[in-house]
């Protein structure tokens, strides 16, 4: 969708492509369910640094969703959403504001249970080491039984009492999972943060990884969102989940599907993070609002994150002009380093994600609507000086760096 050029015939192209690494309302007392929705389109490649470099300064909102589950209640607080950067503080918790490792205030709405899976789930394989079998769920598509993939990576010294949250990890179109694995150093962020990654492996029969772009049809739009719902169901089997947090975030391709799966599992989810990724254009599925109004990181490299026929700038917008209209919190990020892996800067020890990781775990499912942490106490100290809260008010580095992960 780039400057209009785009037609449905040249989505052909990207299967060569290497990829980088008004909403519906308030919830309603009940027990679980699920919803349903549409999807968006894309491809490139990250390539995560081995070290955690500072910014380098050289070099149409459309679709339905209905929701038959709904959280467990109580009055949720008020909150509204920011539209100014703040001050920044230290990362939040403690005397400064609960995170999802906190137990919710009194009052809160939360998230519905978890479901149980409609099989016998498999004993999961924790981790992953090179030549690893991968965990396995059957998945009917059509006439067709496929083996559906998926790493599950917890902290090593996970204790059976210790309530971990969820965060689902889904890879560029010229990745796969273990690369996810690798560039985003998720066992030891797993192991410092306290929760649990899904590392998600795509279909081999689907042109684009993930079904987010306008070929893609609803049927497998809605195998890849009941894929979500068993992977995440077997976790909870046998981990003691956090279902206050369970959020989604992926990379250019899988960035797009994240902001599918955000309309189609929104009563579920408690944050979604887009990294060049996004909604709309004649190539990519519309956003369809989500039964759960919840906080997005929407993150792109500015106005030259372009990879084969689409302009992540121009759907990373249309995705945060969807989100504002819907009243959710956004957290606008630009790191101005084109179509390739965002260059967060970290502290010494910390893995190359680490603001991702914090934005997940500042955001549980019981913030009112339009509320975050950040709005009351300013952005954390360890998020980039290109990210600031409300739509349009990052401010990338002046100078875009000389990188590109497109190919």
């Amino acid at each position: 969708m780039h400057r209009g050029l785009l037609c449905l015939p040249l989505l052909a192209a990207l299967a060569c492509g290497d990829d980088l690494v008004g909403d519906t309302g308030p919830e309603t007392v009940g027990s679980t369910g699920e919803s349903t929705t549409a999807g968006s389109s894309e491809s490139t490649s990250p390539s995560a640094p081995t070290s955690q470099p500072t910014q380098d300064t050289s070099g149409g909102m459309s679709g339905s969703e209905t929701s038959t589950g709904a959280p467990t209640t109580s009055e949720p607080t008020t909150g509204t959403t920011g539209t100014t950067t703040g001050v920044k503080a230290d990362m939040g918790g403690g005397d400064d504001f609960l995170r999802c490792h906190d137990d919710p205030p009194d009052g809160a709405t939360l998230a519905p249970d978890i479901p149980a899976y409609g099989g016998t789930c498999p004993a999961l394989e924790i981790g992953y080491m090179e030549g690893q079998a991968f965990n396995v769920l059957p998945q009917q598509l059509g006439n067709n039984t496929v083996d559906r993939l998926f790493l599950v990576i917890a902290p090593e010294d996970a204790g059976p009492d210790e309530r971990l949250p969820v965060i689902f990890l889904w890879h560029w179109l010229g990745g796969e999972a273990k690369d996810f694995y690798d560039r985003g150093d998720v066992q030891n962020a797993v192991n410092q943060k306290r929760f649990i990654a899904v590392i998600p492996e795509a279909r081999e029969d689907l042109l684009f990884k993930w079904p987010f772009s306008a070929v893609d049809s609803d049927a497998d739009l809605q195998a890849e969102f009941q894929f979500f719902d068993d992977m995440l169901s077997c976790v909870a089997e046998q981990f003691n989940v956090n279902k206050d947090c369970v959020a989604s975030t992926g990379v250019s391709a899988g960035a797009l599907f994240t902001s599918q799966l955000a309309g189609g599992r929104g009563d579920v989810l408690s944050s979604f993070m887009s990294l060049s990724g996004g909604t709309g254009g004649g190539t990519i599925k519309p956003w369809t609002a989500p039964a759960h109004k919840m906080p997005a990181m929407v993150l792109w490299g500015g106005p030259n994150d372009f990879c084969i026929v689409i302009d992540f700038e121009q759907t990373s917008k249309d995705l945060e002009m969807n989100l504002e209209a819907g009243g959710h919190f956004v957290l606008e990020c630009i790191h101005n380093c084109n179509h390739s892996t965002p260059p967060f800067p970290v502290q010494p020890g910390e893995t190359s994600f680490a603001p991702l990781w914090d934005f997940f775990l500042d955001h549980p499912y019981w913030l009112a609507p339009g509320e975050s942490p950040y709005n009351e106490f300013g952005i954390p100290a360890g998020m980039p000086d290109w990210c600031a809260i409300g739509v349009g008010n990052a401010v990338p580095p002046p100078e875009p760096c000389d990188k590109n992960e497109c190919s």
